[in-house]
């Protein structure tokens, strides 16, 4: 008997082992090593990397096409999903600065209140009067950061995600994370090359070409 107690107790660990993988919600799970937000089974057979802006239309497409259903493979365990910011204008900097408001877990929840509200706040933004951009584009950063969460409503979305009005203002005035923002976009862009929003890497490969569900999908698929 004692000879099969090695491989009883082996089969006991994979079983629990097996357990808690099923019974983990992969959709909380939130690494932030590496600059961006990989959501999801750190030991996925499939990699994802998703490159996104906030002030894109075609990246607001994509998620309200989208979301739902890389949810669903994200929480299957066999999807990581690592979700990087292409920072290109003041808009895009304050709400990617919203997104990364409090701990790592909270990220997923505040990109997508942000990304699929984009077709509210993004026509005030395209539409925003001279007073505005006055506002915007001149002054101390947070003092314009401030003025385009009020403007574009972000403040509200933000605090129907359960955020304090104050707790908000500190992570808008948080300079040393915008630079870092900035400089991991800059990091971003000479590592990978991207010339287009949203863009796509699968198992560290950047797709050509795919910045569409519909060419995203298929890829994704085959790699099943």
């Amino acid at each position: 008997m004692k000879l099969f107690r090695p491989i009883l107790a082996a089969t006991v660990a994979l079983a629990a082992s097996a357990a808690v993988a099923a019974s983990t919600n992969w959709l909380t799970v939130v690494d932030t090593a590496g600059g961006g937000h990989k959501v999801g089974n750190p030991a996925a057979k499939i990699k994802l990397t998703e490159f996104v802006s906030y002030t894109c239309s075609h990246c607001g497409d994509f998620a309200q096409q989208a979301t739902g259903a890389i949810d669903v493979y994200v929480s299957t365990g066999k999807v990581q999903l690592d979700i990087r910011h292409v920072v290109r204008d003041p808009v895009d900097l304050t709400a990617t600065m919203l997104a990364n408001c409090g701990p790592a877990a909270k990220f997923p929840g505040n990109h997508k209140a942000l990304i699929l509200a984009q077709p509210k706040w993004l026509p005030i933004a395209e539409r925003a009067t001279q007073g505005q951009q006055q506002r915007w584009y001149t002054g101390a950063g947070p003092a314009r950061r401030r003025a385009i969460a009020n403007d574009l409503k972000f403040y509200d979305i933000m605090i129907g995600r359960g955020y304090e009005r104050t707790a908000l203002d500190r992570c808008l005035s948080d300079e040393a994370l915008a630079t870092r923002l900035a400089e991991q976009t800059k990091a971003d862009a000479d590592k990978w090359k991207v010339r287009a929003t949203p863009s796509f890497a699968i198992d560290g490969v950047l797709l050509t070409g795919t910045h569409a569900w519909s060419l995203l999908q298929p890829q994704l698929d085959a790699r099943f």
